[in-house]
């Protein structure tokens, strides 16, 4: 199954992105919050069979946006049918 990120909501502050499936079918959510010292990412994505594609889709992302603002600390929780999902190697991600 392919998986997509579609942008929900946008701003300097947040953004909210949809995981939609190749029949653009919501099946989670990955959510960016974002203050002065701290960047917060929360993901949840409900169909386990997609956990590889789903963390290669996420991981990515989230790299992309502490390159944008790489003053902040990145603090996140990924989720795959309800089980925590390690991203890896970022020395920044707690």
């Amino acid at each position: 199954m392919q998986i997509f990120l579609s942008p929900e909501l946008m701003t300097q502050e947040y953004q909210i992105l949809n995981v939609v499936n190749q029949n653009e079918k919501a099946i989670g959510y990955v959510t960016f919050l974002i203050d002065e010292k701290k960047m917060y990412v929360y993901g949840l994505c409900e169909e386990e069979g997609v956990s590889e594609d789903f963390k290669d889709l996420v991981k990515p992302y989230i790299q992309g946006m502490s390159k944008a603002k790489p003053e902040l600390d990145v603090y996140s929780y990924i989720s795959i049918g309800g089980k925590k999902l390690e991203l890896g190697d970022s020395n920044k991600e707690n």
